[in-house]
């Protein structure tokens, strides 16, 4: 275990750009942060500060519409993961009861008539009328955030000495999902078995998490304990799921998270990179055959409660 992250609790900061130019210190970093922390901030990216808090008001004021007007786009009526997830919709831990926040979740737009749209991954976006612009704003960032998340797995790639380019024809058509997160002030009924998301790894390759900077976040520590980890807009957490860490051969870990929650709301913006569905993702060299939608589609499942009860 390196020392820096099991002593002090760190968790690297790394700037994109130098990233990008393949700086020494910057693929140190990376290189920590994929294959002994689990997790790092990156900032210096194409989205600004000002972006991104956009992106997170536009949410804040969909999550605040009443109930009726965004049950509209209840995703347990669609059959896929696109629209809204009311609270108690997810169950990421079967020990602990379902996670009380809120979700948003959209995904990658395919042509009308690709026959790709029968798939669940790829069902076409549900989109609400109300607020104002709001399709506009976060399928504009939808775009952007996905061409950022390439970039940060390029580094990786490099930093675990894989080309540069190692990943990116796998994100074609990439099965990346948006969503927003709505975490309310901590209910005053709740116990230890109630999170606003209870400890989990993510399921698929990177994750790319914009925050509204109110603490929440804690990462667990190998030796125990937790590390609580915040990102003001305009910086990024990142971490990395269970399919990078086979699809790495175990080079990248997958590290266990959490959010209890606190007297004040929280609203966070992960983008979930998955690469396109038929993608092998089992480890270079071997005979296995690991489809990144059979992995996530598994996952999935288990955790909304409207997939586990169909």
């Amino acid at each position: 275990m390196n020392e820096h992250s099991e002593t002090s609790g760190l968790i690297p900061r790394i700037d994109l750009q130098a990233l990008r130019t393949s700086d020494p210190a910057a693929l140190d970093a990376m290189r920590v942060a994929a294959t002994d922390v689990g997790f790092a901030t990156v900032y210096n990216t194409a989205l600004p500060p000002e972006r991104v808090a956009q992106v997170i008001e536009t949410y804040r004021a969909f999550f605040k519409l009443p109930e009726a007007e965004k049950a509209a786009t209840d995703m347990a009526t669609t059959g896929s993961n696109r629209g809204w997830g009311r609270s108690g919709a997810e169950q990421v831990d079967p020990d602990a009861n379902p996670d009380y926040k809120q979700v948003f979740d959209c995904g990658v737009t395919l042509p009308e008539g690709d026959p790709r749209l029968a798939d669940p991954f790829y069902a076409p976006n549900i989109w609400p009328g109300t607020p104002a612009g709001f399709r506009q704003t976060i399928e504009s960032y939808y775009t952007d955030a996905c061409a950022v998340g390439l970039e940060v797995l390029r580094g990786v790639a490099e930093a675990i000495g894989q080309r540069r380019d190692a990943f990116d024809a796998a994100f074609d058509a990439p099965m990346a999902l948006l969503r927003g997160n709505y975490y309310p002030e901590r209910p005053a009924s709740a116990g230890a078995r109630d999170f606003g998301i209870a400890t989990h790894t993510d399921y698929g390759c990177l994750t790319l998490l914009a925050t509204d900077g109110t603490p929440g976040l804690e990462v667990r520590k190998r030796g125990g304990g937790w590390i609580p980890v915040t990102a003001a807009p305009g910086a990024f957490v990142i971490n990395f799921g269970e399919m990078l860490q086979f699809w790495s051969d175990g080079k990248v870990i997958a590290t266990p998270h959490r959010v209890i929650g606190s007297t004040a709301e929280r609203i966070s913006v992960p983008l979930f990179f998955n690469p396109a569905r038929e993608t092998n993702v089992a480890p270079p060299g071997s005979d296995q055959v690991i489809s990144a939608g059979d992995h996530l589609a598994k996952r999935y499942n288990e955790t909304y409660l409207h997939l586990a009860k169909a």
